[in-house]
């Protein structure tokens, strides 16, 4: 992100929001945070330990860009997990989506057993990932999308005219 422009004599320098789906790290290709730093973002991980199925289906929409809603995607999460005790094999199918459309580098271990072994960490990271990105993940894709469109997402930049 670069710097904006000095400002003019008796102006406040004006700064950028953020447009969802930008990088807000320091160091583009790498995650936000870390795996188990689940306790950065205590109600989302008591939501993610009780019912898992929530915080897949607010990731799932943002990842799929609203093609597939929030209830739809936490509903098929829980009835493949709730009859085959592995929604974790649908879950690691959005990781390995997100990481490819923000260029995030995959674990040692791979996706799949990163969500069998750590399905919550793994949940929450990526949710604290595309928070840090500038989406409301309680808004869904549409919301987050208008928002940006109303010019929300992005304050006008003052250019500097003459100076010394």
């Amino acid at each position: 992100m670069q710097n904006p422009s000095p400002p003019i004599y008796g102006q406040k320098p004006m700064t950028r929001i953020p447009v969802p789906g930008q990088l807000q790290a320091n160091h583009p290709g790498t995650w936000s945070t870390e795996l188990f730093d689940c306790c950065s973002d205590v109600p989302n991980c008591c939501i993610t330990c009780f019912c898992p199925c929530i915080t897949f289906g607010q990731i799932a929409e943002i990842v799929d860009k609203g093609t597939h809603s929030c209830g739809a995607s936490g509903a098929l999460y829980f009835l493949i997990q709730s009859l085959t005790g592995c929604g974790c094999i649908y879950s690691c199918f959005y990781r390995t989506k997100m990481r490819k459309q923000y260029n995030l580098p995959e674990s040692s271990c791979g996706d799949c057993l990163l969500h069998f072994c750590c399905e919550s960490c793994a949940l929450c990271q990526e949710y604290r990932e595309l928070k840090h990105r500038g989406f409301d993940m309680h808004s869904g894709w549409k919301a987050n999308m208008e928002n940006q469109n109303r010019g929300i997402a992005m304050a006008p930049q003052v250019h500097g005219g003459m100076t010394r």
